[in-house]
């Protein structure tokens, strides 16, 4: 068993709109000892405005952005996805990586046409997240850490505060490959510390095995993390599927309610269970390694409500078309942006074929290989890449098209659904950037001279 602990630093925090910048992975031994190190940078895509804020923190400077000694986005997807092949199978491990750098990781291969966009997931690998794991801590063995705290006495969850207080020297924060050295030490003492829990933790990343344990129909504790708020447990049981996905596992709280008084709700009222304020049913996703842990010696009462839910498997049933019946399709929704489609469907084995030679082809080719797509999200993605880098190759009709689609996306207007960054978002924050107490005024200079570039058509 071996782990590929790996961040990146990225444009923004968008995972549909923004793109790494940075990926830095180190691949270990099942004790930590490390096998191999990566440290990858690239370009920026064309289309993409990146955050100010995200410049500053990062450190990266704008020229940095434009290098032409570094690969650009799609040659970068391709070292990424070969590394992913070479080092599998491993679990890809992270610090909040499952909720932000998995996804940002899809979208970049998503957007990139790389065959496999669940590469982390496949061929034997599996993943992992730190964070979570640090939550279980909290709510299992507090006494292990020490935890860092606000002036308000809030305990922050922050890698670069809670590493250097638990024993990590010289943690470059906001750099990739210093969080991921920072990941790896901190995996490293739970598993020391608490092997126990690491063990039970790290079986979570199988979704088999969770579903399993929650078969069982055994009180368990899921321990999760809200806004701002500490890391609590929920003490419940499985108590249903959801109807229109079957990685999201509905939970009942145990102590809340009494289910005898729920086994014949009607449906309103199964409905405000699972998504009202407070959730009597919690859901999570049974394949993102849940902080699901075992319960030693749950009380008599526990074992009573969860035997009830057990054998109700009608009720089961009817929470699981509950928990579907929270978010419905609306078929009069307009379609949205490309991006937000990488979930939509399933890569026909054809266009899966025709993906492959993609990465092996040369534009000429690939721009036929667009064309050939059965999938218009892909043929969408696959046109944006000839842009980008065979712009030679495009029709007068088609340069304009794209010159315009450009200048559209810079200049959006800040509305509800648009979620990327343009043009006036950079200058609003540029101008907050200088209010600030401390910032290097000198890379703000910097920044701004570098937003110029959005402000006329490309060509000009």
């Amino acid at each position: 068993m071996t782990f590929a602990f790996y961040d990146l630093e990225t444009t923004g925090i968008s995972p549909a709109f923004d793109q790494p910048l940075q990926f830095a992975a180190i691949l270990t031994d099942d004790d930590f000892r490390e096998i191999e190190r990566v440290n990858l940078r690239c370009r920026i895509a064309p289309h993409i405005i990146p955050s100010p804020w995200a410049l500053v923190v990062t450190g990266l400077r704008p020229a940095q952005l434009l290098d032409p000694a570094l690969p650009t986005l799609f040659e970068f997807t391709q070292e990424i996805t070969a590394l992913i092949e070479r080092w599998s199978p491993a679990i890809w491990t992270g610090f909040n990586s499952i909720r932000f750098d998995e996804e940002m990781l899809r979208q970049a291969f998503y957007q990139n046409l790389q065959p496999d966009v669940f590469a982390t997931q496949f061929n034997g690998n599996t993943r992992f997240d730190v964070l979570m794991a640090l939550y279980a801590v909290w709510y299992r063995q507090p006494d292990l850490f020490d935890w860092p705290m606000d002036a308000d006495g809030r305990v922050r969850f922050k890698l670069d505060r809670i590493a250097p207080l638990n024993g990590f020297a010289a943690h470059n924060a906001h750099d990739a490959l210093g969080d991921v050295e920072a990941t790896l030490h901190i995996a490293r003492q739970i598993a020391q510390r608490a092997p126990a829990l690491w063990t039970e933790l790290l079986a979570n990343r199988d979704k088999p095995h969770v579903q399993a344990s929650l078969e069982t129909f055994q009180p368990m504790a899921l321990v999760e993390r809200f806004g701002g708020g500490m890391p609590r447990a929920t003490i419940g049981c499985f108590c249903g599927t959801s109807a229109s996905n079957p990685n999201q596992a509905a939970f009942f709280d145990l102590d809340a309610a009494d289910p005898a008084a729920w086994l014949d709700a009607g449906d309103a009222e199964l409905f405000d269970a699972v998504d009202g304020t407070p959730k009597l049913i919690r859901s999570f996703s049974i394949n993102k390694s849940p902080a699901l842990l075992s319960i030693p010696a749950p009380s008599a009462e526990q074992v009573r409500r969860a035997e009830m839910i057990a054998n109700a498997p009608e009720f089961r049933a009817r929470v699981g078309r509950a928990l579907a019946a929270r978010f419905p399709e609306d078929p009069a929704a307009p379609t949205p942006p490309v991006e937000k489609q990488i979930y939509g469907n399933f890569y026909s084995h054809a266009d899966k074929a025709l993906l492959a030679e993609f990465q092996r082809a040369d534009w000429r080719r690939r721009q036929e290989i667009v064309s050939a797509l059965s999938d218009v999200r892909l043929r969408q993605l696959g046109r944006r890449l000839v842009a980008f880098h065979a712009p030679e190759m495009l029709s007068s009709e088609e340069w304009a098209l794209y010159n315009a689609w450009l200048r559209d996306r810079w200049a959006a207007p800040d509305a509800p659904d648009t979620e990327w960054m343009t043009a006036d978002k950079a200058l609003h924050a540029l101008a907050e950037m200088r209010a600030e107490v401390g910032i290097d005024l000198a890379m703000v200079a910097e920044i701004e001279a570098y937003m110029h570039r959005f402000d006329l058509p490309v060509g000009e």
